[in-house]
C-alpha cells in the first residue's frame, strides 16, 4: 500500500529541488526527516512538510504504521515557468525564467525479507 502527497507551484527549480530528493530517496522515513533536517538548502523546509503530508496519509488513509514506512518514491516535476522581463543594454530586454517545481514523494510499508 502506497499513500503519497504533492506540493504544486513551488517557487524553486526542479534542479535545485531534485539535488536534496535524491538525498532520501529510499530512507526509512525518520531517517530521510533526520537528514532533511541538517540539509543546508532551501528547498529541504519544503520537502519535510512533503514527507509529513504523505506520512499522515498513510496514516490516516491506509492505516499504516509510520515507523514501517520509508521513501519509495520522491521527484520533482517542472511547473509553469513565470516570464519576466529585464532591461538590458541599447534599449533591448532579456527574459528572466522564474521556475517552479511539483514535488511528489510516496511513502510505503516496508517488506519483510524471510
Amino acid at each position: 500500500m502506497n499513500a503519497r502527497a504533492q506540493a504544486k507551484h513551488i517557487r524553486q527549480s526542479p534542479y535545485k529541488v531534485r539535488r536534496v530528493l535524491d538525498l532520501v530517496r529510499g530512507l526509512p522515513v525518520d531517517e530521510a526527516r533526520v537528514v532533511l533536517e541538517f540539509t543546508g538548502r532551501k528547498a529541504a523546509g519544503t520537502i519535510i512538510k512533503v514527507l509529513d503530508s504523505a506520512v499522515a496519509n498513510a496514516e490516516h488513509n491506509f492505516a499504516l504504521d509510520a515507523e514501517e514506512l520509508y521513501v519509495a518514491e520522491a521527484y520533482a516535476d517542472e511547473g509553469p515557468t513565470l516570464k519576466r522581463w529585464r532591461p538590458r543594454a541599447r534599449g533591448r530586454a532579456t527574459k528572466i525564467r522564474k521556475r517552479t517545481s511539483h514535488i511528489t514523494i510516496v511513502v510505503a510499508e516496508t517488506e519483510e525479507v524471510a
